[in-house]
Parts: C-alpha cells; structure tokens; sequence
C-alpha cells in the first residue's frame, strides 16, 4: 500500500483527498515541484524551495508561517520512509489554492506530497540516447508565469502524448515565436564548437532548478554557457544536445530528425557535475 500526504496528514493513495471543487483541479490553479531524493536527502532542495516561493509569490497566494521549507523536507522524508522509497525516489509536491470558484477569495495553499521509488538507472547516464522531435500543435508564451512549473500542464501533455504515437523519447515545444521553449519534462541545451547554449527565460521555458544548478557551475569546468533564443536550425546543425531534469539530471540526445549526435561533452558534464551530486 503506497501512502499520500494532504495538508500535512498521511492517507492511503487509493482514498478520497480532494474535493471536487478544488481549484487546483478546476483551473490548473497551482504549482508542483519534481524533486529527487538520494540517501535521505532531497536534492537541490535550496532552488527547489526558491523556486516554489517564488512562484506562490507571483501567483498572489496567502502563505502562512506554517507551510514552511522545514515542514515541507520534514513531511517529505515522513512520506518516503513510510513508502519504503528513501534511499531514491521520485517525489511530486503539488499546491493548489485552495478550494472554490474562479472569483472566490481562496488564497492560502493546500498540497499534496506524493512519492515512487526510482530505479537505479536514474543514477545513470542514458547509453541509448533519446529521439526527439518537434510538438507542431501548440506554443508557449512568453509572459510572466512561462516560467512557472504550472498545474497546468495541457501544451506538455499533448505534447507526451505525440511523442508516444510517434515513438519518439520526447518533444521538443515552441514558443509563439517558433523558438525552442524546452521538452515535455526538460530543459534543452546544445553544444557546438566548445559554446553551451539554452533558451532564455524570456523564451518561455520552465525554469528548471536542474538548469539554474547547471548554468551555474558549467563555467567552473572552463566551458563557455549561454542564454539565448535557440532556433530549430541551431538545433540541427549542433554537434551535441542534451535535456536536463531534476531526476535524471541529464539526458543525451542521440537523434533529432536525420541529425546524429555525440556525447563526447555531455558525457564529460555528467561526470564532473551530475555524478558529484549523488555522491
């Protein structure tokens, strides 16, 4: 039997928790975090926690004292040990404003923790690299909140869904302007002539606490890294492309329509910057 936390209180998985009138069901009123746990510790907690205030903050909700960073580890390793999952697991902290309609004042948060346990291989840098194409069906906006890891997810689902009918690994999605935005559960980088680069925040992109981690330390490995609009073309013509998440950390990219890619330097990155954190 696996367990669920709800508003800081243990249930079994398969029982009611939320009302239907929850907003976080109704509108995609909401955030969640993604978060990997090693050892009994989470990872990237620090920009995690930064990332989720942060977007509680933008999104207008009422924090009380007590939804704090200490509450939300305290629960989550309660949560992992009672599932067994604490040594590596796939965490999902979910908050919703509460429950109600669309003009009601519901501002203060209600969550849910809910936790799986990871196969070592998340541990790993992918050997058989990822497909990946293009998702033509929507496009991202670049507003305020397109960086926000947002309940709603619509565009990245339909675009899960066309990776699978089309037996690709992942897709990437767009934004309005027809630039790379990032993939259905990563951020995307390329690599050519030795220069890393990934779209801008201002391209639309979720603002991945795996992307802030690496663009932060790549420059320490003596490798130049920049933030930029990233077309379809660049994407064709780079010598290496990679997808970062908080799980896998990052993920080789094998193939994008008739483009081959190495892995000579995302191999070299996995090792100096993704393999020390799970040490």
């Amino acid at each position: 039997m696996n367990y669920i936390c709800v508003n800081g209180k243990i249930l079994q998985e398969d029982k009611p928790a939320l009302l239907v009138a929850n907003r976080g069901y109704r509108y995609g009123d909401g955030l969640f975090e993604t978060i990997k746990v090693w050892k009994g510790n989470i990872l990237l907690q620090n920009q995690h926690f930064e990332r989720l205030f942060s977007g509680l903050s933008l999104l207008k909700f009422e924090v009380p004292e007590l939804f704090s960073k200490d509450r939300l580890l305290k629960e989550i390793l309660e949560l992992c040990g009672k599932n067994g999952c604490e040594n590596l697991a796939r965490v999902r902290l979910s908050v919703f404003r509460g429950n109600g309609g669309l003009y009601e004042e519901a501002r203060k948060p209600g969550y849910v923790i809910e936790c799986w346990p990871l196969d070592e291989s998340a541990n790993r840098l992918n050997e058989n690299g990822l497909v990946i194409g293009i998702f033509p069906d929507a496009r991202k906006s670049c507003d305020r909140f397109s960086n926000l890891k947002s309940a709603n997810y619509q565009a990245y689902s339909m675009a899960a869904l066309y990776a699978k009918e089309h037996k690709l690994d992942d897709c990437i999605v767009l934004n309005t302007a027809g630039n790379i935005a990032d993939s259905t559960v990563a951020n995307v980088f390329l690599i050519k002539k030795g220069v890393i680069t990934t779209p801008a925040l201002s391209e639309g992109c979720v603002a991945g606490v795996m992307r802030k981690y690496l663009l932060e330390k790549i420059p320490g490995t003596g490798t130049e890294v920049k933030e930029k609009p990233v077309t379809i073309e660049e994407l064709e013509n780079a010598e290496e492309v990679f997808l970062s998440n908080a799980i896998y950390g990052i993920r080789w990219v094998k193939q994008f329509r008739s483009k081959n890619y190495q892995s000579i330097v995302t191999r070299e990155i996995f090792q100096s910057l993704i393999k020390t954190l799970i040490k």
